[in-house]
């Protein structure tokens, strides 16, 4: 029987890329857009590549959206094996008291409330089911360290962190195993676009780490797979860097 894999915020970047590993390896794949225009488009590429997917529309910060996500995604496929809590947003690239606290909020609802649900209407899931089964959030390397102009987004960064390790540790003989991993610079659409407008370009985005480049999604999708897969059976409440040796330093 196949195997099946919730990921949030999956139609684009890391979430994409991470769906397209998943799909590589056999596994049934359930994917969230908030845009019904995107999630179309994301289907239809699959399709070329000869990968049927599920697209549910879903607002991560709605509670009622994400249980039925789980419950919807249950009465397909019978189970959910691995859940990534993919979906998030940046902050503004400000000093901390030149923010504003709508950003503020809407970061704290979807990186913090939003992976918050997801994990909780999962972990549910998942005690009812004899597999048990796997969480990976999204976390960074702002959730790690004090990072200049990433202060509210490293806060909630470190609230995934904190989440992530306390509950990998309540769950730690049920059979759940809940890790995170933690991106550095990672050439997404958005740092692409950033780069295509000429206002940074990649030697910039590289120079924070030791390997003098940024991280491609493949990078963290792979990370994310071995998290998800048999071969990490003794990892839990785990923050992986992948981040080019910023933390090492």
């Amino acid at each position: 029987m196949k195997k099946t894999v919730i990921i949030t915020g999956g139609t684009a970047g890391i979430g994409k890329a991470t769906a397209l590993k998943f799909a590589q390896n056999g596994f049934n794949i359930v994917t969230t857009s908030r845009s019904e225009e995107k999630g179309k488009k994301f289907k239809e590429e699959f399709k070329q590549l000869g990968f049927d997917v599920t697209v549910y529309q879903v607002d991560v910060t709605r509670e009622d959206q994400v249980e039925k996500l789980i419950t919807d995604t249950v009465d397909k496929f019978g189970s959910i094996d691995v859940l990534v809590n993919n979906s998030g947003i940046a902050g503004e690239p400000k000093f901390f008291a030149q923010t504003s606290k709508d950003n503020m909020r809407n970061m704290i609802e979807t990186n913090v409330m939003g992976l918050y649900w997801g994990m909780r209407y999962g972990i549910l899931q998942m005690l009812k089911q004899p597999t048990r089964g796997k969480i990976v959030n999204l976390a960074s390397i702002a959730g790690l360290n004090g990072i200049e102009y990433a202060g509210e987004y490293g806060a909630t960064k470190h609230a995934v962190v904190g989440m992530t390790k306390g509950a990998a540790v309540e769950y730690a003989t049920s059979g759940i195993t809940i890790n995170a991993v933690a991106p550095g610079a990672i050439l997404t659409d958005i740092l692409n676009d950033v780069i295509a407008s000429g206002q940074m370009t990649a030697e910039d985005l590289g120079a924070v780490h030791p390997m003098k480049r940024p991280g491609t999604v493949e990078d963290i999708a792979n990370a994310i797979y071995f998290l998800s897969s048999d071969e990490c059976p003794f990892m839990t409440g785990a923050i992986l860097p992948v981040d080019g040796g910023y933390n090492a330093q």
